[in-house]
Parts: structure tokens; C-alpha cells; sequence
């Protein structure tokens, strides 16, 4: 027991062995790590580039796009790596800093939505006031709490984990999870299980219920305005609705598969769940506001033609339909 105990690795025991298909699945893999970097670089470079997107709501998508490329970064190196190796074993400081970034990209994810959410409510519900209260400093402040206080509030609960005495090193998951970790403890786990459900509600269903909150204020306020007012609110809402609702039901599934007992499902489909939450969301988010955001979409078909001041030209034609 004490040499378990005092492993130095631990064993990633959900890869599947699928023979020379693991070839086909790195290569799509790295393709779709290759896409990820590439379409949240673009965002970012167009909206730091642009001075009529330096708003609060393309300032904040800036910031998704900055967590999307975090997050792949703690997943996709590594996993690669996994895909073409016959041996599944992490250190225990690579195991734990895989840790440390994915869980703070999930929190960070869920505070950006929720500072996102606030400035959507402001801008609909107290439009006169709008540049009153989304001042830059405000935007600072909110930033400053989207970022610092997931990293504090999870680097004491991943902290505990860390110094857990553990009895095997086998994690059923395709990445390093803290949950997987806790069920090795040799001892009972009581205070971290409370630490953990303390932080999952600061962290996670309080922001949830804010966002549900700010949006269904922002419902009443727009039920009886005209048609062409719902039109533009829906435009500017709807890809932040869409985030935030693929994020649940990512986060969501993630969560669920870890409570449960992985001998009992398939395996194919547990990997699928796995590796939606860190996959999804950053695939997902530039698609999502670069095709749904008119302001962000006109910058993307100006750099796609090269030639945005010709007028014959068939791509400012396509840029003014929009």
C-alpha cells in the first residue's frame, strides 16, 4: 500500500485500444486543436484590431476566446500525445496541473458568461444608463473577478486534493479529474467533499442562476416592445443564449458521468462525454458570435476578400448583405 501510495504516476485507464484507427483519430484531432487556436486567434486579433469593436460585449468575447485557447492548451497537448502511445501514465505534478487548467477554464468560462450576461441586461434593460455603468473601470473590475477568484477559490480545493494519501492510481477518465482522484483516497474525504460542493456553488450554480435571472429580466422588459426591438435584442443575445447552453449541457454531462459507475457504460460512449465539455465550447464559441454577431461577421468577410474598399467587388457585395 505504501508504494501505491506514493506513486509517482497515475494511469489514464478510459483510452480505448483501437488499433491503427488511432492514426485517423490524431490527425482529426490535430485538425480540430489546429481549428480551435486558429478561429479564437482570429477573434481576438479582430477585435483588438478594430477600434468600433473596443466595446464591453466584444471586449468579453475576447476574453471566451483567450479561455478556449487556455483550456485546449491543458487538454489537447497531452491528449495527442495519448492517442499514438500504448502507455497511459502522467506524473502526479502534470496530472495535477492538468487539473488546475481545466477546472479553472470551466470556472472561468462560467464567470465570463455570467459578466456577459450582466452587460446584456444593462444594455436592454437600462439602455440610457448603458455607458454610465459599463464604464472601463467597470469592465476592469469585472474582469478582475472573472479571472481571480476561480484561480483562489479552486487552487485551496485542488490544494486538498493534492495532499490526499491515495491507495492506486488508476483514474477512469481520458484526462486527469479531481473527482477520479478523491475516490483513490486512502481516508475519508468529508472536508474535501464539502470544500468541493462549496466551491461548485460559488463558483458554478450561483453564476448559473444569475445569468438565468438577467435574462429573464431582460424577457419581461422586452415582451411588449415592438417586433424590430425583439428582433435587435434577440441578435445580440442569442449567440451569448447558445453559449452558455452548450456550456451547460457540456458541464452538465461531464459532471454526471464522473458520479457514475464507467463499468456499466458503454466505452465509447463515456469518451464522447468526456470529451465534449473540453472540446464543444471552444469549437463552438468563434463559430457561434462570428457568424451571429453583424459587427464581427463584416470584419471576417473584409479579411476573407482583401479588397473591402472595391466596390465591384463581388465580396464587398456579399459584406453589404450583411
Amino acid at each position: 500500500m505504501e508504494n501505491n501510495t506514493l506513486s509517482f504516476y497515475f494511469n489514464l485507464t478510459m483510452f480505448m485500444n483501437i488499433g491503427h484507427y488511432r492514426y485517423l483519430a490524431f490527425v482529426f484531432c490535430l485538425l480540430l486543436y489546429g481549428f480551435i487556436v486558429s478561429a479564437n486567434l482570429a477573434m481576438i486579433l479582430i477585435i483588438l484590431q478594430e477600434n468600433t469593436l473596443h466595446e464591453p460585449m466584444y471586449i468579453f468575447i475576447a476574453f471566451l476566446s483567450v479561455n478556449s485557447l487556455y483550456g485546449s492548451s491543458g487538454f489537447f497537448p497531452r491528449f495527442l500525445m495519448d492517442l499514438l502511445s500504448d502507455s497511459h501514465l502522467i506524473s502526479r505534478p502534470a496530472c495535477f496541473t492538468q487539473i488546475y487548467i481545466i477546472y479553472t477554464y470551466a470556472s472561468y468560462e462560467v464567470t465570463i458568461l455570467s459578466i456577459m450576461a450582466y452587460d446584456r441586461y444593462v444594455a436592454v434593460c437600462h439602455p440610457l444608463h448603458y455607458h454610465r455603468k459599463m464604464t472601463s473601470k467597470t469592465v476592469y473590475t469585472l474582469a478582475f473577478f472573472a479571472w481571480v477568484y476561480p484561480t483562489c477559490n479552486l487552487t485551496v480545493s485542488i490544494n486538498m486534493v493534492v495532499r490526499l494519501p491515495l491507495c492506486g492510481n488508476n483514474v477512469q477518465k481520458i484526462y486527469c479529474a479531481s473527482w477520479n482522484i478523491v475516490k483513490l483516497s486512502c481516508v475519508t474525504t468529508a472536508v474535501n467533499n464539502i470544500v468541493a460542493m462549496s466551491s461548485a456553488i460559488t463558483t458554478a450554480f450561483l453564476p448559473f442562476g444569475f445569468i438565468l435571472y438577467t435574462y429573464l429580466r431582460i424577457v419581461v422588459a422586452c415582451w411588449k416592445k415592438s417586433s424590430e426591438v425583439r428582433g435587435k435584442v434577440l441578435q445580440n443575445c442569442l449567440p451569448h443564449v447558445v453559449s452558455f447552453v452548450i456550456y451547460s449541457i457540456t458541464s452538465f454531462c461531464d459532471t454526471a458521468l464522473s458520479r457514475q459507475n464507467l463499468d456499466e457504460i458503454n466505452p465509447f460512449v463515456a469518451v464522447i462525454l468526456s470529451l465534449e465539455f473540453v472540446i464543444i465550447p471552444p469549437v463552438l464559441n468563434p463559430l457561434v458570435y462570428g457568424l451571429k454577431l453583424p459587427e464581427i461577421r463584416r470584419h471576417i468577410f473584409r479579411i476573407l476578400c482583401l479588397k473591402p474598399q472595391t466596390k465591384n467587388n463581388s465580396c464587398a457585395n456579399i459584406t453589404s448583405l450583411h
